[in-house]
């Protein structure tokens, strides 16, 4: 196996085994410790095989380097060279959905945290997550692995002007809720639109000037004990599942009604 770029990598039993399921057209190839013959590992080799993707025995030595410190559980997959979704993709996601629910990520740059938002977004039902093409944490191998195969079910739009695709989707009809320590609105008070995205910033940074400015509304994550802030992903899951708690009352209200 040639050396890649790690954004070209999947590493982690969970990480490969979703790629190979959800997409395995994306996947060159498959790389395994010879010396692990599990069931996990039996079932990537099953779907790499239903897939049509070639499965290579090596040392785990030959992994390790490969990997470059990322954590592979004795399995690397590679990822074949794929235009990028454009803006226009997007565009037509949100067209083909009565209610688009979307995460906007204004440079997050710890891959981890990356990963995690990833993870929450799928989990939360939102379409896809938007974020910047430069200036955030890649989509390498090391987020893909924090999102437990998320990356490869929920589409990532990685967009060359932020502000540019904002104001698209504000015209698409998609209002932006930017989340701010110091909105005056709490995120419990506000009306939730039908049709949103949830914008929000990077580690201590938060949100760029531009992108603030953008945003439609701006709502503050209360905070009842010492610390100051939250984790990205853990504003992103309280954002998402509080847009998945209202409507449900919603649609609940609407039941109860004669």
């Amino acid at each position: 196996m040639p050396k890649q770029d790690a954004c070209d990598l999947v590493a982690g039993v969970h990480a490969v085994l979703a790629a190979l399921q959800e997409a395995p057209a994306t996947i060159d190839g498959v790389w395994i410790d010879r010396d692990r013959r599990d069931d996990r590992i039996s079932a990537i080799v099953g779907a790499a095989r239903a897939g049509a993707v070639a499965v290579h025995r090596v040392p785990k030595t030959a992994l390790d380097r490969l990997a470059a410190g990322v954590v592979h559980q004795g399995v690397i997959a590679r990822r074949r060279a794929q235009a990028r979704p454009s803006e226009t993709d997007l565009l037509a996601l949100v067209a083909a959905v009565p209610r688009p629910l979307l995460l906007i990520l204004d440079g997050v740059h710890d891959p981890h945290n990356l990963g995690a938002c990833l993870r929450t977004a799928e989990a939360a039902g939102a379409q896809a997550v938007v974020m910047p093409r430069h200036a955030r944490a890649p989509l390498s191998a090391v987020a893909a692995r924090a999102a437990c195969g998320a990356a490869e079910r929920l589409p990532v739009f990685e967009v060359a002007n932020l502000a540019r695709t904002l104001d698209l989707l504000k015209e698409a009809g998609v209002w932006l809720m930017g989340a701010s320590a110091d909105a005056p609105v709490s995120l419990h008070e506000a009306d939730i639109p039908q049709a949103v995205a949830f914008v929000l910033g990077g580690e201590g940074a938060g949100l760029r000037r531009l992108t603030r400015i953008s945003c439609d509304f701006l709502v503050r994550i209360p905070m009842h004990g010492q610390a100051e802030s939250l984790n990205v992903s853990v504003a992103a899951a309280l954002c998402l599942y509080e847009a998945v708690r209202s409507r449900s009352a919603e649609i609940a209200l609407a039941a109860r009604k004669p």
